[in-house]
């Protein structure tokens, strides 16, 4: 289980790694932008010795993700699919992972097209259904891969639930937590093994960096992950992880913001009529709504809906709104819209992105922090016109 901070959230994002710099007093941690560290003398040194195993500015960056995320070690990566590709490093031909079939296209990607061919083997189910998820689980299954909300169909799974049924198998549990970060959800609290996040989302929040996170309380799990970070090599460079590090301090104030503007967001588009459906555990008829209030403390800035005339209709919504901008990723401080068939998902095949509810006309948005009546305004016109 996770440690028990200390101190509030917000007072952790600001100060956790980050004590005043020792040599000039510096507030803020500085960019340690070298790649090699003078020594002693022949491997006596000051902690760092080379940049790829060791920099101060990503130490801190470290050190704060695990804070927020109430683990004991953090690891920092150059992106999101980095992070995910050393993870599944621990494992070897022939083990097997379940995982979420609402997954984030890169990752299937990874799974599918990089490492099935090398030997690993995977299983796609439902997340939500538990017995689903126990009748995937086999005598070589080594890892249960979920994210909770998916990515894009906003379904929640019982993080606790699903740690049971993974530990009794012996298998590790990953939660990739980039869509609500740590200030809405804790994975390692409900069981997880290993917290998985692209930072370049809300960590960062300002779409300004690439970069991806993990964090573990278990020794053993962090000594092969750093073994594998340093010998692979995906690392960020200090300007990256400074740049989150900032992101961080501000991330509980841009959350409950996200979260507002979301839900403001979400009951407009219930109520439209060239909407079908609308994907948001915060929704009052969303059957995961319990689900969703029991293991996080709020619902995020995610928002998916069908529109009424499939692609063609969906195409016209997102390419002629004004405010959200027409882009892939998430998380930042401007609203993004994108029709996840055809950009964030379009690496899985469309008969399996269908068969998994992933709806042609399907609209994903990141709900920024614009006042949300100029948002609501914005894209009310674009559907309009579809």
């Amino acid at each position: 289980m996770s440690t028990q901070p200390t101190s509030g959230f917000s007072t952790r994002a600001i100060h956790a790694g980050q004590e005043p710099d020792t040599a000039t007093g510096a507030v803020v941690v500085p960019i340690y932008q070298t790649s090699t560290f003078a020594q002693q003398a022949v491997g006596k040194h000051r902690g760092y010795e080379y940049a790829r195993t060791g920099n101060p500015t990503r130490a801190a960056l470290e050190a704060c993700i695990a804070s927020l995320e109430g683990g004991r070690h953090g690891l920092a990566f150059a992106s999101g699919m980095a992070a995910e590709a050393t993870i599944m490093q621990l494992l070897k031909p022939g083990d097997h992972t379940v995982a979420v079939d609402d997954l984030y296209g890169g990752t299937y990607r990874l799974f599918h097209r990089v490492l099935e061919p090398m030997g690993l083997t995977f299983s796609f189910v439902d997340g939500a259904d538990l017995q689903a998820v126990e009748r995937s689980l086999t005598e070589r299954t080594r890892l249960v891969w979920v994210e909770s909300p998916t990515n894009p169909l906003l379904k929640l799974v019982d993080i606790e639930a699903v740690a049971r049924l993974a530990h009794a198998r012996s298998a590790l549990l990953v939660v990739d937590n980039t869509f609500m970060s740590p200030y809405f959800q804790r994975p390692l609290g409900l069981g997880a093994d290993i917290v998985v996040h692209s930072a370049t989302k809300y960590l960062g929040g300002h779409s300004d960096v690439i970069g991806g996170a993990l964090v573990v309380n278990r020794e053993d799990l962090r000594e092969q992950l750093a073994f594998l970070q340093n010998a692979v090599g995906g690392v960020p460079g200090p300007l990256d992880a400074w740049l989150v590090l900032r992101g961080l301090k501000t991330l509980a104030v841009r959350m409950r913001e996200h979260d507002r503007n979301a839900r403001l967001m979400a009951d407009f588009l219930s109520e439209h009529p060239k909407v079908a459906r609308v994907f948001y555990p915060g929704l009052p008829g969303n059957p995961q709504r319990e689900l969703a209030q029991r293991q996080a403390s709020g619902f995020g800035g995610m928002i998916s809906f069908e529109v009424k005339g499939g692609l063609e209709s969906a195409r016209r919504v997102v390419e002629r709104t004004r405010l959200f901008t027409l882009a892939e990723s998430l998380g930042g401080v401007e609203s993004l819209i994108e029709l996840p068939a055809a950009m964030t998902h379009a690496s899985i095949p469309a008969e399996t992105r269908r068969a998994r509810g992933v709806a042609d006309g399907l609209v994903r948005v990141s709900v920024g922090l614009e006042d949300v009546a100029d948002l609501i305004s914005d894209l009310d016109r674009a559907l309009s016109q579809a």
